[in-house]
């Protein structure tokens, strides 16, 4: 750490304190490491990995992929920016007088709608616009502005938009900060309209699949193509290998760890196929990978004596639960799980992803119903540690989960996240319970936060001891090594 980044503290929440302490990263940070590798120690211990940790911001640009907040205020940003610059508005018509919606006047001259074309130049040309626009009429130059830029793939048309406003659904509220709420009403809806036998609401279903699909081809769009696919950027793909190097340093007499994930990316996978390390994530086969939940149950093991068929577990072996799915998982209509693992990934149509299915409604269907009861099964057993990062308890389902471990006393939870958020979080430090932890605050450098997931892979998981190595050599040369000028006027002040 630099000179100048002395003084800069980190906050650690246990022992059911109302307070957290306030750690030194030049002291603190070796003891709040020691302490959680104490906690991996466990005999069982879990990871759970939100959103935040395929994020990663470096000098204002996102390396991975956004995290749900900045993802619906994109998406839902694109149709409400339109609508304030007056892209929806009934514009004048030659028709007697009353007023036609763009769309219509297009489909009525028998053209398909040109999204990038100005609805009165494609009426009136370009001299009555111009003359309009100048004398102050009815239209300014930010909605000409909106008009002329090339719209994005995401954008709802007028239809849709009218149906979200028929049904009460304003995107400019909570779901313009979080896509996971939009995603839930919109399933939730589409379930009834699905199950509906009225007649009449047969249009309403096309208009809504229409909007679900778009949500899809967003996500698939923003988790598949980032500066990791488009400019080959390997940062967070380095991140969670170190990641999974330093959770793999198990006694092999412990069970072998587990990583339960929100996150549809497939970083997890890459790393780990990279490292070498083999893991269980549900699915099985080789030209054909479908799920098969019993795959959970399976170990991996070498065999030491042929002659007395003696066995032991591989070090090196990762459980990987994905809670809401993933990129890279189809629908398919073969066997009881019809499920397939595809790389590279589906269309969006494809995919299944399904932001909360939490809400107690599709988690009962294959594969959710499965990889929740693992989650249960898992962080309720006795001596076990949930560690979770990037997570901000967003999910009610899993939330009810935690919360029913609690009731085990040799549970620990431990939370990396600011001690100060709201919600949830606020929820937990309230119950002042000694065996919640909750670490956060400043990182030890500017601009970085010591419960992001490159500060907990880097400063508090358990080293590799190549890694401890490194820091004692590291910290033998800068003690011998001579001290610059500017460093002894600083030691005799």
């Amino acid at each position: 750490m630099s000179e100048g980044d002395e003084g800069r503290k980190f906050q650690f929440l246990r022992n059911g304190d109302a307070e957290p302490l306030d750690l030194d990263w030049n002291k603190g940070g070796e003891s709040a490491r020691q302490a959680i590798s104490e906690a991996m120690s466990a005999k069982n211990i879990a990871f759970l990995l939100g959103a935040g940790c395929s994020s990663l911001m470096k000098g204002g640009k996102e390396l991975g992929i956004s995290t749900m907040a900045p993802l619906a205020k994109e998406f839902c940003g694109e149709t409400l920016d339109a609508r304030n610059a007056g892209f929806y508005a009934e514009t004048p018509s030659m028709e007697g007088g009353e007023a036609v919606a763009d769309d219509d006047v297009i489909e009525a001259e028998g053209r398909p709608p040109d999204p990038t074309a100005d609805p009165l130049t494609e009426m009136f040309g370009d001299s009555v616009v111009a003359e309009d626009a100048g004398a102050g009429g009815v239209l300014e130059a930010q909605v000409l502005g909106e008009r002329e830029r090339e719209p994005a793939p995401w954008r709802l048309t007028k239809a849709e938009l009218d149906y979200l406003d028929a049904l009460g659904i304003n995107l400019g509220k909570d779901y313009s900060r979080n896509l996971e709420r939009l995603m839930e009403v919109l399933f939730a809806q589409r379930f009834v309209l699905r199950h509906s036998e009225n007649t009449d609401l047969s249009p309403d279903r096309a208009v809504l699949d229409g909007i679900i699909k778009k949500v899809q081809d967003f996500l698939c769009i923003r988790v598949t193509n980032g500066s990791f696919a488009a400019d080959g950027d390997t940062t967070v793909r380095d991140l969670y290998e170190r990641f999974y190097k330093k959770l793999v340093l198990r006694d092999r007499s412990l069970p072998r760890p587990w990583v339960f994930t929100t996150n549809y990316d497939h970083f997890s996978e890459l790393a780990m196929d990279r490292l070498g390390i083999p893991y269980a994530n549900g699915f099985s086969g080789v030209v054909e990978r479908r799920f098969n939940p019993a795959s959970f149950r399976y170990a991996l093991a070498e065999q030491l004596d042929v002659a007395s068929r003696k066995w032991t577990a591989v070090d090196a072996f990762v459980y990987l639960c994905k809670l809401h799915g993933s990129v890279t998982w189809t629908e398919d209509d073969h066997g009881l799980f019809p499920i397939k693992e595809v790389w590279p990934p589906a269309s969006a149509n494809q995919m299944l992803i399904y932001p909360t299915p939490a809400k107690q409604n599709s988690s009962l269907g294959s594969p959710y119903a499965d990889l929740f009861r693992e989650f249960q099964s898992r962080i309720v057993r006795e001596q076990s540690v949930l560690m979770t990062a990037g997570y901000a308890f967003g999910d009610e389902h899993l939330n009810n989960i935690i919360y029913q471990a609690l009731t085990i006393p040799t549970f620990r939870l431990v939370i990396f996240a600011a001690p100060d958020m709201d919600g949830e979080i606020a929820k937990l430090r309230a119950l002042r319970d000694p065996r919640i932890w909750i670490i956060g605050g400043d990182g030890p450098t500017e601009g970085t936060k010591a419960h992001y997931f490159d500060m907990i892979v880097e400063h508090f998981m358990p080293q590799r001891p190549s890694d401890r190595i490194d820091d004692a050599v590291r910290k033998v040369l800068s003690e011998l090594a001579p001290k610059r000028d500017d460093e002894k006027k600083e030691d005799e002040a």
